[in-house]
């Protein structure tokens, strides 16, 4: 039968063929604190990826990867077709700003930044997207967020506008 999956579907007593629907839709993001703040104890990181992870899990999309710094998040997912990524950027940030506002073991937490990166990559990148995501902390003991950011946009052939640029 080919690549495609066909389901019959008997319509006033016509049998019509379908074919199914194949998605992937990975999605590594980025976003930071309110004006870049290092406020997100790094002892403390895993509460919030536990939460995080449940909001992309209720949202039927596929965590990979998530790691962070004090002042930035990334995460590789795999968006489910149902979800548009604006709004799922937005219920994202929008929860767990509210979780961490009311937890204390983030005291000093004023919010989200507006804006996030949000970069497709292929299946053959995965793997290497989630060893990068894995070794954060590690990654930046040799580059900043600002110079990390700033080297994805532009791997990525993304126009940076400086008067915009994490503002």
């Amino acid at each position: 039968m080919g690549k495609y999956k066909y389901e019959s579907i008997p319509r006033r007593g016509v049998t019509q063929k379908t074919m199914s629907s194949y998605r992937q839709i990975y999605y590594h993001v980025i976003f930071r604190t309110k004006s870049s703040e290092k406020i997100l104890p790094l002892d403390q990181l895993q509460h919030l990826f536990a939460y995080m992870h449940g909001i992309i899990k209720n949202k039927k999309c596929h965590l990979y990867r998530i790691n962070g710094m004090e002042d930035h998040i990334h995460i590789f997912t795999d968006l489910h077709p149902s979800i548009a990524l604006a709004d799922f950027m937005r219920e994202l940030k929008t929860s767990s700003s509210i979780w961490l506002k009311q937890n204390h073991d983030f005291p000093d937490f004023k919010g989200w930044a507006s804006g996030y990166a949000a970069l497709t990559k292929s299946h053959h990148e995965k793997d290497q997207i989630i060893n990068y995501v894995k070794n954060q902390q590690e990654h930046h003991k040799k580059e900043s967020f600002v110079d990390e950011y700033r080297r994805l946009l532009e791997e990525a052939g993304i126009e940076i506008l400086e008067e915009y640029f994490l503002k």
